[in-house]
């Protein structure tokens, strides 16, 4: 959740003081007494909070989390007022979301929710509505929820924290917590080669795919899902929602901005295959798109090539010839890894330090038989997008199950007390500026 609803219980409680509200958040009305809908807050002249909102918040909360309760309505009604204040000030400042920022948002949280449910048919039957319904139903939320994200953005931008601040943070915990066990590890990646044949029988493959859409009129949905190897788009008809240009390479952006609405593009080539892309609908900068991937097939001698080099890297590292961010930064082939060196990153915090538990299942295993310092053997393996590859493995270093520290945790602590400081911005941010809203 955003940090801007993270601010402290007091000034809440100061607030709907204030405002003579606290009887109903010390006494919330239980959702079965409710018989009609109802606006239980305002903020400004036209922003109102319906009872029927907070109760559809609390089914969401509850659905990600089991052990939430009906307690915690209080402060997710004061959650909703904070934003329904962000808004408010984002109109105050001109702050503005285009359509295109608005439709991205939704088909980015439709795909969610389809993927959740498996399939847009199940979601469409378990909701009741359809895709477009639901879009209506959920416009103007997501809107104000983009322009909350603006202010609080604007408002935060100039919040940093030095080391001393971090250290001053820390030495001023009461009960520092118990962190589990982490590893600093990190990977070179080879893709296999692909030979000219097996490629050429990829882009022949998906001409015939188009041909049969563009000649024959067969539905591009029912051919993604028949043909297409992408496993995240497959199962709802190749659709990959609404993208601006810097979301995808730039092979398939250039592509993509090229075609009318309707259109089905050429077969073009990137580096996770051959694609055919058609433009559902363009508005300025914002496409939406759905595609068709497949993959040239690798045959064993392909990944043996691979796997011979990364053990020509591997006596490289092990004879201290070169260093692993050298050889990360030179030989592999996943941009990741060549961004950071070939280490792993935590993706909240940035940090490089990351729990064993978190892991996904093959490399938190590899953990238990590698020592500190020490490269696994070259093996393949498969990433994140269901392509197998290959890979070495380095355990720079592990710390086991312990009270938080400035060695093991700086990150972390620093991750914790950076968000303390914006919360204390947004505390002081309320102070001043509620007086100048009407709130009831």
């Amino acid at each position: 959740m955003s940090l801007v609803y993270r601010t402290s219980s007091y000034l809440y409680l100061l607030v709907f003081l204030l405002l003579g509200m606290s009887s109903l958040c010390l006494n919330p009305t239980p959702a079965k007494a409710q018989t009609a809908d109802k606006i239980i807050a305002i903020v400004g002249k036209k922003r109102i909070v319906l009872q029927s909102e907070l109760e559809v918040q609390i089914i969401q909360m509850k659905m990600q989390d089991p052990n939430y309760n009906d307690t915690m309505k209080c402060k997710l009604l004061e959650q909703m007022i904070v934003q329904k204040l962000l808004v408010e000030q984002a109109e105050r400042d001109s702050l503005v979301v285009s359509d295109e920022e608005i439709e991205g948002t939704l088909d980015n949280r439709i795909r969610y929710f389809v993927s959740m449910y498996g399939s847009k048919e199940k979601m469409e039957q378990a909701t009741g509505k359809t895709i477009y319904q639901l879009k209506e139903e959920y416009r103007e939320t997501f809107k104000e929820q983009l322009l909350a994200e603006k202010t609080q953005a604007q408002l935060l931008q100039t919040v940093k924290i030095t080391p001393s601040e971090v250290k001053a943070f820390f030495d001023k915990l009461d009960n520092l917590p118990f962190f589990p066990a982490t590893v600093e590890v990190g990977e070179i990646v080879i893709a296999p080669p692909v030979s000219p044949e097996l490629d050429e029988y990829a882009r022949v493959r998906l001409e015939k795919v188009r041909k049969e859409i563009v000649t024959d009129s067969k539905d591009f949905g029912a051919m993604a899902g028949i043909n297409s190897q992408d496993p995240g788009s497959r199962d709802n008809d190749g659709d990959l929602g609404t993208i601006s240009r810097t979301d995808v390479v730039p092979e398939f952006a250039t592509a993509a901005f090229k075609l009318q609405n309707g259109e089905v593009s050429q077969v073009i080539k990137s580096k996770f295959g051959y694609h055919i892309i058609q433009m559902v609908e363009r508005k300025g900068e914002q496409a939406h798109v759905r595609h068709i991937l497949i993959r040239p097939e690798r045959t064993s001698a392909d990944f043996q090539k691979s796997l011979n080099k990364l053990d020509s890297v591997r006596a490289e590292l092990v004879s201290g010839k070169t260093t692993f961010n050298e050889a990360g930064g030179k030989y592999s082939t996943d941009d990741n890894s060549k961004r950071t060196g070939g280490m792993r990153t935590d993706p909240n915090s940035g940090g490089t330090a990351l729990e064993i538990d978190k892991l996904d299942p093959t490399l938190a295993l590899m953990m238990d038989s590698l020592k500190v310092g020490s490269f696994s053997q070259p093996h393949v393996y498969t990433n994140e997008s269901g392509e197998k590859s290959c890979r070495i493995v380095y355990l720079k270093r592990r710390t086991e199950p312990h009270k938080a520290n400035l060695t093991d945790d700086y990150s972390k602590i620093q991750h914790v007390a950076l968000s303390q400081k914006q919360t204390k911005k947004v505390e002081q941010w309320i102070k001043e500026k509620l007086p100048s809203y009407y709130l009831h």
